[in-house]
C-alpha cells in the first residue's frame, strides 16, 4: 500500500484525484502547475511585504529572491542584495 499524498483526504477521494490527474491533458497539467506556482509566489511575496512594510518594491523582490533561490544564489544573481541589512 502506498503512502497517502495528504493525511486529511480519504483514500477513495485521493484515488479519484490521482485518476483525474492521469487523464488530464499535458497542457491542462501545465496550466495548473503554472497557476499553483504563481499562487505560491504571491503568498511568499505577501509575507515579505508584511514583514517589511516600509521596504521598496525592489527590496521586496530581492528578499523574495533570497527565499526562493537561497542566499548564495540570490547574491550571485542580484549583487545589490548586499545592501540589505542582515536578518
Amino acid at each position: 500500500m502506498s503512502r497517502p499524498l495528504a493525511h486529511d483526504t480519504s483514500p477513495e477521494i485521493e484515488e479519484r484525484q490521482v485518476a483525474a490527474w492521469r487523464e488530464m491533458p499535458a497542457a491542462q497539467k501545465a496550466a495548473l502547475i503554472t497557476a499553483l506556482t504563481s499562487a505560491a509566489r504571491e503568498m511568499a511575496l505577501a509575507g515579505v511585504r508584511q514583514r517589511y512594510p516600509a521596504a521598496s518594491e525592489r527590496e521586496h523582490f530581492l528578499r523574495l529572491a533570497i527565499l526562493t533561490l537561497g542566499p548564495d544564489l540570490a547574491r550571485q544573481a542580484y549583487p545589490d542584495i548586499e545592501h540589505l541589512d542582515a536578518e
